[in-house]
């Protein structure tokens, strides 16, 4: 049986993951004696297309609408979510989400998901999910016009705040 007080981010101090009961059955990790901290992360992915896709992108020639404004508000909204779509993450009350695209000039949309809370787990998920929502919907808005579009790789590029500190990729 796996402690509360010997649990650190999901792993016991013996490196056991903790999101599992005794009986071997999934479990939401109970959180409820840490201390509230101000945490942030930082996820980044790309969409990578043909320089003619990009073009139109830049131009605002996809028929479906704004591509960075739509996935912008899809990044916010699937960081909002995240607990909604995986299992195990606790709902948080996320004080900031800012998503960020920058483009190669050439093939690449790279995207920046920044989120943050004050809490008692992190939002490292938050930040990935975001990050990952933001370039499904640029493949979606894009797919019309070019199908082999690549996504990925996404990453969690950093994260501070909480009892293990600070991660910097």
């Amino acid at each position: 049986m796996v402690l509360s007080s010997d649990v650190h981010n999901g792993q016991t101090s013996g490196g056991e993951f903790t999101h599992f009961n005794e009986q071997g059955r999934a479990r939401m990790v109970d959180i409820s004696g840490k201390e509230a901290t101000v945490r942030k992360a930082v996820a980044v992915s790309k969409v990578t297309m043909a320089p003619a896709t990009l073009e139109a992108i830049r131009e605002g020639r996809i028929g479906k609408g704004d591509v960075l404004a739509v996935a912008q508000i899809a990044g916010i909204q699937g960081a909002k979510k995240t607990s909604d779509w995986i299992p195990m993450c606790h709902p948080l009350a996320l004080t900031g989400v800012d998503i960020r695209f920058h483009d190669n000039g050439v093939d690449e949309i790279q995207i920046e998901a920044t989120v943050k809370t004050e809490g008692k787990t992190g939002v490292e998920m938050e930040a990935l999910t975001a990050a990952s929502a933001a370039a499904l919907t640029i493949y979606d808005m894009c797919k019309a016009l070019q199908k082999d579009m690549i996504i990925g790789p996404t990453m969690l590029q950093s994260k501070s705040g909480g009892k293990n500190g600070d991660f910097n990729r």
